[in-house]
């Protein structure tokens, strides 16, 4: 009795994979499953191939885009955003632009891994045969039940985020952010880190900064009050104020600072223990109001005791009788 003869899988007649394998190993169970043991894989690692390389492609496009060059001219990526620093920053601006850039690259470059390589995944699991659609729905699930319990942190990385596309803070900048005043030492998508005038550290989630006030963008004004007896003449007193700020900031150390001539705004408020208040206000560099104010007060306060303008002398009020 012959032996009966094995057919021929139906696609050894094809010019695919199982006509291959058939005639290179003459084994009809490897022809057969010669798409699950050869071109699955193969389409696999050229997913994983192509995947990789659009990764690497879009992040040295964002390198390029977030790069700051010798001129610290403003990269790429930030030129059609608004910029609130001006030039006034002076060696600031530079590197509040280069960790304002990085900031946005890194978040951005975080983003592309995650679409990539999440696309990268689906497609692998469609070539492997997985109905999609439980996956999806599963994830969707999960996706729900993890933003749920990770509120806060999505809340502060959208507020970071939302924070350096709008430049509302960066680098060196002094603000009040309601709990902390002080300098700006790192800016991060999740937290925000302040140095306070007696150098304590903040650590304040981004998502819990309700309102900024920052001091260091455009312009700041030194606001100097200096108080005078109640004898003193007021309109000498105006005179010198004015002359004595003008010299001081035309010339020396703080004509670097000022960015316009001071203005005398005369008798700010009386009252019985300060006297009168006179007030001077000067127009200078970001983050320079206090340096500037302390100078001129010391420099007006000099001036009028050599013109014989005293200081008021606190008054004791005798107390009713009961």
């Amino acid at each position: 009795m012959e032996p009966l003869a094995l057919e021929a899988p139906a696609c050894a007649e094809s010019d695919g994979w199982c006509r291959t394998v058939l005639n290179v190993t003459g084994s009809q169970w490897l022809a057969s499953s010669a798409d699950w043991l050869v071109a699955t894989p193969i389409t696999i690692l050229l997913i994983l191939i192509v995947a990789f390389a659009i990764r690497l492609f879009l992040r040295r496009l964002i390198d390029r885009l977030t790069r700051t060059n010798e001129d610290s001219k403003l990269p790429k990526l930030l030129r059609p955003l608004r910029e609130r620093a001006p030039q006034a920053l002076g060696p600031l601006l530079s590197e509040r632009r280069a960790q304002r850039a990085k900031t946005l690259g890194s978040v951005f470059k975080s983003i592309v891994s995650v679409l990539v390589y999440g696309l990268a995944f689906m497609m692998i699991l469609g070539e492997l045969g997985v109905d999609l659609a439980p996956v999806l729905a599963s994830a969707g699930i999960l996706g729900v039940a993890i933003g749920f319990g990770a509120q806060n942190l999505v809340r502060d990385f959208l507020s970071g985020v939302f924070m350096m596309l709008e430049d509302q803070y960066g680098v060196g900048d002094v603000v009040d952010v309601g709990e902390a005043i002080g300098t700006v030492e790192a800016v991060g998508l999740r937290i925000t880190t302040l140095r306070d005038l007696n150098g304590t550290v903040w650590y304040v989630r981004n998502g819990e900064i309700l309102r900024v006030g920052n001091s260091s963008q455009g312009f700041a004004v030194a606001v100097v009050d200096v108080p005078i007896g109640y004898g003193a003449d007021v309109a000498q007193a105006i005179e010198i104020l004015g002359r004595v700020a003008t010299e001081a900031t035309e010339s020396g150390p703080l004509a670097d600072d000022v960015l316009e001539p001071p203005e005398v705004l005369g008798v700010e408020r009386v009252t019985a223990v300060e006297g009168i208040t006179m007030r001077l206000t000067v127009k200078v560099r970001p983050g320079r109001q206090w340096a500037v104010q302390r100078s001129l007060r010391g420099t007006v306060v000099d001036a009028f005791e050599d013109a014989g303008i005293r200081a008021p002398v606190p008054r004791a009020f005798p107390q009713s009788e009961q």
